[in-house]
């Protein structure tokens, strides 16, 4: 599988000719919005998806490329037990083109506290009927073939888990719902809601005009900001991942693991992807003051891992500079910075480097192939929006996944498409509604991994 992580310098693959109306209008081209759209255009829905830059362009392609039930929070899991037989469905319609590969999740300890964490989480797993168990020092070591230094204690693992090549198969899928009707036009940022009546009734692009019915904002780290525009408030905020590809290495190890300090999966090309878990970016911004209140709380549990800086990039979605109004027949933020490319934090790959030597050291340091970053929009509670805006008529969100938007996907994209045709809802979507920053509901933190 070859595939290139999409960059503004990417070919447009997708610009169908902006239709005079739908039913419905996604905006933002990830992952939600992609499997939004294929859900919807094979349900029979006329379905237009406008991304401002490239599909998947932003954090569905720098992610870490997990699809795992293991960690989540608990009113995730049905939603995410769905997405993973999801996954599998549309990689064998794709032959393959997703790289879904059932290969486990595992999270090991270091520490008797890590430890005890992950076994509190087993009673979860029990609860929902998932295969996880517990693995003993010796399970941890063999699991690595005997390459590892042996500092963990042990861990659980969730053989049904799987991974997938976040490069290729979010592109592949968007392939599949234009195949299937979904209008797709690269290029081209929404640049506001036509509003009639009190209720959504179309969106005015920078290329023209639509008419809709309802809108799907999935336009992830952008989201808090189009909706403010639209006297929409979420208290959503982003954070900078980065992530290193090594170069090709001797599969020692066909999974995907994390300890305290640092997570690991192995990639179809040969390489692993790598990452610290202890070390974020963030930029204090106008909507990082105005969030304060909820975010408190998320703030103490991780602010050692957080590497602050004062000013966020010219154009970003939180820069102190980035406009907040504008008129629908001028410019916008969204077409100044179509993909965001946050340089990624080279102590972060170096201390990820020095991390998976000290723990493979038959393996030692490995050479980098490539590395790179992303903005990761979250909640105060780590756990996102999905629902309609109650006071917005024909508005519905899907934003905030996190970091576990990657793995969820599916999920969440058909919670989305079956919330815009009025159908039955499959899953209890009560922890993910809208009005719970505003109506007096005590907030809780969901995991963070």
């Amino acid at each position: 599988m070859s595939a290139a992580r999409p960059t503004i310098d990417t070919s447009v693959a997708f610009r169908d000719p902006l239709p005079q109306a739908v039913d419905i209008v996604i905006i933002g081209g990830g992952v939600i919005g992609v499997f939004a759209a294929l859900y919807l255009a094979r349900a029979g829905s006329s379905v237009l998806l406008c991304e401002k830059g490239r599909v998947a362009g932003e954090q569905s392609s720098r992610n870490w490329g997990w699809i795992r039930q293991q960690g989540r929070d608990e009113s995730e899991l049905p939603v995410m037990t769905h997405a993973l037989a999801l996954w599998r469905e549309v990689d064998a319609e794709l032959k393959g083109a997703c790289g879904v590969v059932q290969a486990g999740v595992n999270y090991i300890s270091a520490t008797e506290e890590d430890m005890a964490g992950n076994e509190r989480w087993l009673e979860v797993a029990k609860t929902h009927g998932l295969d996880t168990h517990l693995l003993s020092k010796r399970e941890v070591a063999e699991m690595f073939s005997g390459a590892s230094d042996g500092r963990w204690l042990g861990g659980i693992r969730t053989p049904s888990d799987a991974r997938g090549e976040p490069w290729a198969a979010v592109p592949a899928v968007a392939r599949l719902a234009h195949e299937a009707g979904a209008l797709i036009r690269e290029n081209c940022a929404v640049r506001a809601l036509y509003i009639a009546a009190g209720r959504v009734a179309g969106v005015v692009t920078e290329d023209g005009a639509v008419a809709c019915e309802q809108v799907i904002l999935a336009g992830g780290a952008w989201s808090s900001l189009f909706a403010r525009a639209h006297g929409v408030s979420m208290p959503q905020l982003s954070v900078k991942a980065t992530v290193t590809a090594t170069a090709p290495l001797p599969q020692f190890f066909a999974s995907a693991a994390a300890d305290e300090e640092v997570a690991l999966r192995r990639r179809a090309d040969g390489g692993y992807s790598i990452a610290v878990c202890d070390g974020h970016g963030f930029w204090l911004g106008p909507d990082a003051v105005r969030n304060l209140r909820p975010w408190l709380h998320e703030a103490r549990r991780g602010w050692r891992d957080l590497k602050p800086g004062l000013a966020a990039p010219s154009g970003f979605p939180d820069a102190w500079g980035v406009a907040r109004r504008w008129s629908a027949d001028e410019e916008t933020p969204f077409e100044r910075v179509r993909v965001l490319e946050p340089e990624p934090d080279m102590a972060f790959v170096e201390a990820a480097r020095r991390r998976f030597g000290e723990r493979f050291p038959e393996i030692g340091r490995p050479d980098i192939a490539s590395s790179w970053a992303g903005m990761i929009d979250a909640m105060p509670d780590i756990v996102p929006i999905v629902d309609r805006v109650p006071h917005l008529p024909g508005l519905i969100v899907g934003t905030g996944m996190s970091g576990h938007g990657f793995g969820i996907g599916p999920g969440f994209g058909r919670v989305l498409a079956r919330m815009a045709r009025g159908e039955a809802e499959e899953h209890d979507l009560s922890r993910f509604r809208f009005s719970r920053f505003s109506d007096g509901s005590v907030l809780k933190p969901g995991p963070a991994l």
